[in-house]
């Protein structure tokens, strides 16, 4: 009726803007109209049916109805203007009430809460609608006036599940509060006034521990003779209460309306010939599609839909403190029952919302929310719920100390299994191999942890090129270009890694690398979790071989200059600039140091470059005057963090070469702490004192043209970019493959900040590199593709990249690191959940494989609808359900299971 009025009143508005066309104060369209007026307002398809009227909970609306589908929500003067015009109705008034943690966001109450009102000892029962943000005490004057009781004469319960869980005595705290949900069981009980006692008697249906009569928790009101209710709908009886099912819109093609009860242990329903089961879809209850693909997955997961329609009421855990008395696995089995009953009638799961929003607040409401986090709640909860653990021993993990991983990931497992025995256990955990390397003392800690599902990053291993130039500062050969190829995600360890091989290090040496700027060094890369992104292409980076092994060290950076000419204003000065590239060394910091050992150490730096023919030539020592270091370079050389690794102060002296270098004395310029220079070329056996608080000692050497004729320092002048190569033709672009997303989560990386580990070695929190190895598959694979990312827990982007994962045959044999393994690790594809749309919105479906006939279909709410295997691959693919393919000869992965409890996970169809 609401669109048809705005299209009513809208109706060739853009063409009759000046033809004097207006609506009249009765709502009357003058001008030319194809559109006839409204009729009178009719909300009788939003409501049940008129004689609910006269019930005590009023005009009662479909539980199924959808915002902006269904109805619109209008101010109360719209309402009343619209009324006054079109008359008609009924008019179904909701209230405004306060939500979010402040109570500052206003929401409409369009669904107030329905409680079932128990009375006792009288037995009588009736239905209310109140809303959720009234009090319990308002609860109290309710439930008095229905029937005819004085407040004085009540207590009133929490009788969630039919047990009582809380007396309802602070009249000032609002149901909500209270955590009372939609459709729950209310106990109001008669007190008697002569001793304080109640009337009830022994009651076997009310034990507090809830181990009486657990046949019948399920069942809510039973609807009267006169009722009617369509498979998993309402009842739609006169001056009756409803039964726990809910109302279905009208659907084409279904069969006959029947009668069901809501049983746990087995369920009647639309029986239809020849009718396949599993085809059945949810409803949506008003954003609950994350909820409805989440389930279809697990109730068309093969072994769940064996465990749950057998009789597991043996395997509930009603102790468990962790779990939730059993109620979510009685819940999750009764709708996996209704699923799986023969027909295709849709189901509404407004029963399973209920429970789930009262173990886990965050899924309350008709908000979306993220359906992965939804399944690893449901997961965790149905294990504790089935967890044949009744009393978890207290286990003590030993550290690996050397012994295998074998010995070590058995052990691990069998504590594991001690405490967490449960069908979720056998079908859907395995084990990983997590190892974690402090970055100070190199202390190893390896653990086996389970895990539940995979949670695999969406950032492909693309690979860049690098080129740096390697120095030795042993005199061991020139320098020379070496370009690698890295990760282009990867850190710095990786670059020094892909050098290491690249250029032979030996055991005995290690590389410092460095970024040069203007002929300085920039900064040292000591850090090894420096990401490589942070390094441009057009950056200059220079690698020392240096030896390792030896401590208190410091390093000599020798920084070249040469006389270059400077006009202005018509002057012409001349000056020393920086230029070519610096070489670096460990000095060491025990012995005194001499200025001829310096000179030795520059003589040997410079070496490979030696014009061997001059040097035996005249002393070409250089009296060029230098200026101090400038307050930039002697930035750059401090704070830096002090290496281990030294170079020897003594040349053999025997040699030609040094016999030739020892009548050469380079001009060389020593800047001390006062940031003067010294001539290091005059007095060779004055000590030099090296700075206590520098890591570095920075050496200028001046190069006059005299001394330019005996080195050939070209070799020094030619540093190539990190990349310089032709701009890349635009590749065709892969998709990205679920095996690349794996090794991407394999991958060795280090702790965010945030989740630093303590080092036992170190007793310190350190920032611990972590690699994870897959060692234990489960028989069925949970892999959640990590499209959302966070901000502070807010979603803030959405990766919409096509993931190319495999349907058949999804080889896992060479990612499993327990080599004792023989069998391969094949899985196959059978169910997914897909994510359209962008953040905060969007919708949820499934793609399922009904394993019986060999088929994909879309579950999407309540539409269920045959596809081809070509549709199932999407950029919108989500949480992938793999199950292992069963060879001969295959056991099961996760180890020995439990023989106690249910034994069917080792069978496949």
């Amino acid at each position: 009726w609401w669109q048809h009025w705005i299209e009513y009143v809208n109706q060739e508005q853009s063409n009759n803007t000046n033809d004097g066309s207006s609506v009249t104060e009765h709502g009357d369209y003058v001008g030319s109209s194809s559109l006839k007026r409204p009729a009178v307002i009719d909300n009788s398809d939003l409501i049940y049916d008129a004689a609910s009227e006269e019930t005590s909970i009023g005009v009662e609306i479909h539980d199924t109805l959808l915002e902006g589908r269904d109805y619109v929500l209008l101010p109360q003067e719209v309402w009343s203007q619209l009324y006054s015009w079109y008359g008609g109705g009924p008019t179904l008034e909701r209230k405004v009430i306060g939500s979010g943690l402040s109570q500052t966001e206003l929401a409409v109450e369009v669904y107030p809460l329905r409680l079932q009102l128990h009375v006792i000892p009288k037995g009588g029962r009736s239905t209310l609608r109140i809303s959720k943000k009234e009090t319990i005490g308002e609860l109290h004057r309710k439930a008095c006036e229905i029937f005819d009781l004085n407040l004085e004469q009540v207590c009133i319960w929490d009788y969630y599940g039919r047990r009582k869980h809380a007396l309802m005595n602070d009249m000032d705290k609002t149901l909500d509060d209270a955590n009372i949900q939609m459709d729950q069981d209310i106990l109001v009980e008669i007190v008697n006034h002569v001793n304080g006692t109640t009337l009830a008697g022994s009651m076997t249906s009310i034990q507090d521990n809830g181990s009486s009569q657990r046949e019948t928790t399920s069942f809510l009101i039973e609807p009267s003779k006169s009722s009617l209710s369509i498979a998993g709908g309402l009842s739609a009886s006169k001056g009756t209460s409803r039964s726990n099912t809910t109302e279905l819109p009208q659907i084409p093609n279904l069969a006959s309306p029947v009668r069901e009860l809501d049983n746990t242990y087995g369920t009647i329903g639309v029986s239809t010939r020849g009718a396949t089961g599993g085809l059945t879809g949810l409803m949506n209850l008003g954003n609950t599609c994350f909820m409805n693909s989440a389930i279809q997955c697990l109730v068309h997961t093969p072994e769940f839909a064996r465990y749950f329609r057998e009789d597991y009421h043996q395997e509930i855990n009603w102790q468990n403190p962790l779990g939730m008395v059993g109620e979510l696995a009685l819940a999750f089995g009764e709708l996996l029952r209704k699923l799986w009953a023969p027909g295709r009638a849709p189901v509404a799961p407004r029963s399973f919302k209920a429970k789930l929003a009262r173990f886990a607040p965050q899924f309350t409401g008709y908000n979306q929310h993220d359906s992965q986090e939804l399944l690893a709640f449901l997961l965790d909860g149905l294990h504790e719920d089935l967890n044949r653990v009744k009393h978890k021993p207290y286990m003590k993990t030993r550290d690996a100390d050397g012994r295998p991983d074998e010995e070590v990931a058995d052990e691990y497992w069998a504590n594991h299994i001690a405490r967490n025995d449960s069908i979720i256990v056998d079908v859907c955990q395995g084990q990983y191999k997590s190892t974690l390397v402090c970055p100070v003392c190199n202390k190893v800690s390896v653990t086996f942890d389970p895990f539940m599902y995979l949670s695999l990053p969406l950032q492909p291993t693309i690979t860049r090129t690098m080129t740096v130039t390697v120095f030795t500062c042993d005199g061991s050969a020139l320098p020379y270009a070496c370009t690698v190829t890295v990760p282009k995600q990867g850190r710095c360890r990786d670059l020094i890694h892909a050098l290491s091989s690249a250029c032979s290090l030996k055991h005995s040496e290690k590389l410092l690398l460095v970024e040069i700027r203007n002929h300085l060094i920039q900064k040292f890369l000591e850090d090894p979790l420096i990401m490589l992104s942070t390094i441009k292409d057009d950056d200059y980076l220079a690698a020392y071989k240096m030896p390792k092994l030896v401590k208190n060290t410091k390093h000599l950076q020798l920084i070249h200059r040469r006389r270059e000419q400077e006009t202005n204003d018509a002057q012409t000065t001349s000056g020393w600039k920086p230029y070519g590239t610096p070489l670096v060394s460990s000095i060491s910091c025990d012995d005194v140091i001499t200025r001829g050992d310096i000179q030795l150490l520059v003589h040997k730096m410079l070496s490979p470059m030696a014009r061997t023919e001059s040097l035996g030539q005249t002393d070409i020592s250089d009296t060029s005057v230098s200026i101090a270091a400038s307050d930039q370079s002697r930035d750059i050389s401090s704070g830096e963090a002090c290496t281990d690794s030294s170079i020897s102060n003594s040349v053999n002296k025997e040699s030609t070469y040094s016999e030739a270098v020892a009548l050469l004395k380079l001009p060389l310029q020593l800047v001390d702490e006062s940031n003067a220079c010294i001539d290091l070329s005059v007095g060779e056996d004055k000590p030099v004192r090296l700075s206590s608080s520098s890591t570095s000692i920075l050496v200028y050497v001046d190069w006059s043209q005299k001394l330019l004729d005996k080195y050939d320092t070209h070799y020094l002048e030619n540093l190539q970019e990190v990349f310089n190569g032709p701009p890349n033709k635009k590749a065709r672009t892969e998709p990205l493959s679920l095996y690349t997303c794996l090794e991407a989560f394999l991958r060795e990386e280090p702790l965010v900040p945030e989740d630093m580990w303590y080092c036992p070695q170190c007793e310190e929190r350190r920032q611990a590199s972590k690699k994870l190895d897959l060692w234990r598959l489960p028989e069925v694979l949970v892999i959640h593709l990590k499209r959302f990312s966070y901000s502070r827990s807010i979603k803030h982007n959405k990766l919409e990249t096509f993931v190319n994962f495999p349907i058949h045959d999804f080889d896992l044999t060479n990612y499993v690191a327990n080599q004792i393994t023989s069998q391969r690790q094949l899985y196959e594809l059978y169910a997914l959940t897909n994510h359209y749309g962008g953040m905060g919105s969007g919708h949820y479906t499934a793609h399922i494989k009904l394993l019986d006939e060999n088929r994909w279909y879309n579950f999407d709410d309540h539409q269920v609808s045959p596809i081809n295997e070509e549709e199932v691959k999407t950029p919108h693919a989500y949480v992938l359900f793999y199950r292992r393919v069963k060879t001969a000869g295959t056991s099961a992965s996760n180890g020995a299971q439990s023989c106690a409890g249910y034994n069917h996970s080792s069978s496949q169809k």
